[in-house]
């Protein structure tokens, strides 16, 4: 790390001033401020050892990809470098047919939800208008829509 920078692993004016902002702002800003005051001068190297463990992780996993199979080096059998490919292809098509497959059942889905929508709300305007004649009165004898004296109720409207 540059030893002349502003906010460094170190007790300097600007790290205590943003530990401070930090706590204030959010407690745990703060924890972590003053995390990266006392290790932060560890971090590169903690950075170098994780990014190198993960490489070594990974490194085995070349060919796992998606497609990965598919550039996978050859055996060196033609037969069955032959009917891999073979069996790959016919997979892909598989998949393929899978995702077509899928892509129509979710319009149709839509669809069904969209008509039964469309039923549920065709149904409850029909019940509002057969419920809200112009003569019809409420519970308390009073006509419908319009309230009393004193009535303090939202539920006189209905």
């Amino acid at each position: 790390m540059n030893a002349t920078a502003l906010i460094r692993p170190a007790w300097t004016p600007a790290t205590i001033a943003l530990t401070v902002i930090g706590f204030m702002v959010f407690w745990p800003l703060g924890l972590a401020m003053i995390a990266y005051i006392i290790w932060g001068d560890r971090l590169d190297g903690f950075k170098r050892d994780v990014n190198g463990a993960t490489d070594r992780v990974f490194s085995g996993w070349g060919g796992c990809g998606k497609r990965g199979f598919r550039h996978a080096a050859r055996t060196g059998n033609v037969a069955f470098d032959d009917w891999r490919e073979k069996e790959l292809d016919r997979l892909a098509e598989e998949r393929r047919k899978l995702d077509e497959t899928l892509a129509e059942f979710d319009a149709y889905a839509r669809e069904l939800r969209r008509a039964k929508d469309q039923q549920e709300f065709d149904r409850f305007m029909a019940e509002r208008s057969r419920s809200t004649p112009a003569t019809t009165t409420g519970p308390s004898g009073k006509p419908a829509g319009k309230r009393g004296k004193g009535s303090d109720s939202l539920l006189d409207d209905v």
